[in-house]
């Protein structure tokens, strides 16, 4: 079984709800962020890895993605009539990203420095890992409220709780996908049990990161692009 992720699952399926009015006419990652949509900014960190194959779930309102991905030779999965959450979507879409392990990258946030994909890549090591979620530290997560998702201990291995942001990139095994008898599931699930076998893994990104998922976000994430300091 191939060891190493050669395909990119772009989570672009949900319902933007935190964007209110913004995302009554179009799905969040149309929304525009410093001139381009926040799902181009995403693309291009996908695409500057060079995988073999890049994925995007799609539910609400598909047409405006399907016509900004397709020309970009972007894998479509349309989950309906129900939306299936990050596990769901990420099974459904297997058949289109292959049986290996797979990034897989949140479309409502902005990075600034390296490539968080290409850090994940160069530290994988699956001998000892089954997930690998690249977080950011609560003091580089700009416009973060309350707490973090994770800490870690002196290998890396991740427990709840912490001041690590989870910042929506991750290098996965999917196997465990196929486990879970629900259709609709968050992969959360897969983490915890991950987590109890000492295979779960956290990379502290060393730049910043910006969440636009709430309008407030929009400005945050114009302001971190143009900023002179990573």
């Amino acid at each position: 079984m191939q060891r190493s992720p050669d395909a990119v699952m772009l989570f672009a399926a949900g319902f933007g709800t935190r964007m209110r009015e913004l995302t009554r006419d179009k799905p969040k990652p149309m929304i525009e962020v410093a001139g381009r949509p926040l799902i181009a900014h995403a693309l291009e960190l996908a695409q500057a890895i060079h995988p073999a194959r890049i994925a995007a779930n799609l539910h609400y309102k598909p047409e405006p993605l399907k016509a900004y991905l397709e020309p970009e030779n972007v894998l479509l999965s349309l989950e309906n009539p129900d939306i299936l959450d990050t596990g769901g979507g990420l099974r459904h879409a297997l058949p289109l990203l292959g049986d290996g392990p797979v990034f897989t990258m949140n479309t409502d946030a902005i990075w600034k420095g390296p490539n968080p994909l290409h850090l994940a890549q160069e530290a994988w090591d699956p001998d000892r890992m089954d997930a690998l979620l690249v977080c950011v530290p609560l003091d580089r997560a700009v416009g973060r409220t309350g707490g973090g998702d994770f800490s870690t201990d002196a290998e890396g291995r991740i427990s709840r709780g912490g001041d690590l942001v989870y910042g929506g990139v991750q290098i996965l095994k999917t196997e465990r996908l196929h486990q879970v008898e629900d259709k609709v599931f968050s992969l959360n699930i897969l983490w915890n049990q991950m987590a109890a076998a000492g295979r779960l893994f956290a990379l502290e990104y060393p730049g910043r990161w910006c969440d636009v998922g709430h309008p407030e976000g929009i400005t945050l994430a114009e302001d971190l692009i143009t900023a002179d300091d990573v």
